[in-house]
């Protein structure tokens, strides 16, 4: 059977933006981006997002550390805290930091602890984010 697996990652969303302005005022290349938004008229608006992720990891050597992921973002966010809330004001933009789990169906694998230390949700407080888990089976039943 599959083991655990998850991710964490920290996003810019919001309505008629270049995510190639963002990672031009933050001075970070992000994983991945999504320009929808900069292509939608005004009468039916689409998100556009900036995102900037850490590796997928696997389980198979005990609980994916959801708080040691997180550290991961939180080290290359904090330098720019203030660029960041800098963009989200003059770009109207939502800022979001996120797990993605996806949970193994085996009774015998552990189920791993989603959570966030101080110094992170002090960081989110700080910038205004949301906080978003996703998860999903492994297998369906």
């Amino acid at each position: 059977m599959a083991s655990n697996k998850g991710r964490a990652y920290f996003s810019l969303v919001g309505y008629h933006f270049n995510p190639d302005d963002i990672t031009r005022l933050l001075g970070v290349e992000p994983t991945s981006v999504n320009n929808a938004g900069i292509k939608s008229g005004l009468d039916k608006p689409v998100i556009s997002s900036w995102k900037l992720s850490t590796d997928t990891v696997n389980g198979d050597e005990g609980d994916v550390d959801v708080y040691a992921l997180a550290d991961i973002i939180l080290k290359q966010l904090e330098p720019i805290k203030e660029k960041i809330i800098e963009v989200c004001k003059s770009h109207n933009l939502s800022p979001r930091v996120g797990v993605v789990l996806t949970l193994s169906v085996d009774k015998d694998e552990s189920s791993s602890e989603v959570g966030f230390g101080a110094r992170t949700i002090r960081f989110l407080a700080d910038i205004g984010a949301f906080i978003h888990v996703d998860y999903e089976l492994s297998e369906r039943i």
